[in-house]
């Protein structure tokens, strides 16, 4: 689906790079089979998000790459997506991540996301936008179709590979803004998109990786973390309680004990010794 509409891409310079991220099925032959030209690279295991997309990031970096563009696998993007992201980066100098305007898979005329989201460093909560916003509106953007920067992304690091799953985006979306880097939506850029394909719809597997991931970001970039994750955590074992949906309590539990026995990077950033963990590979 993915590889399919790139390969109608109108943009003229476009290198496709598939990272690998430990699949288990036979993925990678059926690739190489379809598209012999593309470059694979593969994980010898599942890093996540931010880990998977780092690989890549790396990659084209290396071979000179002065913008990238992630791409979820589960997107269809329209022939001219790219080069409206293009457009919209190349035409100021200080926008460090551009998004596409993502469109429900299953419903085409009708908008996901647009663009992304006003993000609560109080609660934890992150509101994306369906409607048109003015580019200064944004918190963060949406990574299932993200426009890079390498200048943007020299400056204030790669993705932090201590998320797993969700917030990877977000949170660095929130240090581009702090080095001055702009955020901005392509209107021209269309993408279809299906939604949650990366937990197949689990919702106690989104709530153990969101809650993990949301004390990490909150930790990192709420001013008031001593207050905002306690009160994080309190509210989402309210909703669920509210619903009698006990087994994602057990979930959210999960997500707590994942963040507090993270690995050392992490625990560094949490005892307030942060050694730039979320900025290993940067060049």
């Amino acid at each position: 689906m993915c590889l399919d509409a790139l390969m109608r891409c109108t943009y003229p310079n476009l290198e496709v790079v598939v990272v690998d991220n430990d699949s288990t099925d036979d993925s990678v032959s059926q690739i190489r089979a379809a598209y012999p030209d593309i470059t694979i690279l593969r994980s010898e295991e599942n890093l996540g998000f931010a880990g998977g997309n780092n690989i890549g990031i790396r990659y084209a970096m290396a071979h000179g790459a002065k913008y990238l563009w992630l791409l979820n696998n589960d997107t269809e993007p329209a022939p001219d997506a790219l080069s409206a992201l293009v457009s919209k980066s190349t035409g100021n100098p200080k926008i460090g991540a551009v998004a596409s305007i993502c469109y429900h898979f299953d419903k085409p005329q009708t908008v996901q996301v647009w663009a992304g989201a006003r993000t609560n460093l109080w609660l934890g909560y992150v509101r994306n936008t369906t409607t048109p916003q003015k580019d200064e509106w944004f918190h963060s953007l949406y990574g299932a179709s993200l426009f890079l920067s390498r200048a943007a992304l020299e400056d204030a690091g790669l993705l932090d590979e201590g998320f797993f799953l969700y917030w990877e985006e977000t949170e660095l979306c929130l240090r581009l803004r702090k080095k001055n880097w702009q955020l901005a939506a392509a209107p021209n850029s269309h993408v279809l998109h299906k939604v949650n394909a990366s937990t197949s719809g689990n919702s106690t597997i989104r709530d153990r990786y969101f809650t993990a991931s949301g004390l990490r970001i909150l930790r990192l970039h709420s001013p008031v973390f001593f207050l905002a994750m306690p009160l994080f955590i309190i509210l989402r074992f309210i909703r669920r309680l509210l619903h009698f949906e006990f087994g994602r309590c057990k979930s959210i539990w999960a997500g707590i004990q994942d963040y507090y026995h993270a690995s050392p990077v992490v625990q560094q950033i949490h005892n307030g010794r942060n050694e730039g963990g979320y900025k290993r590979g940067a060049s």
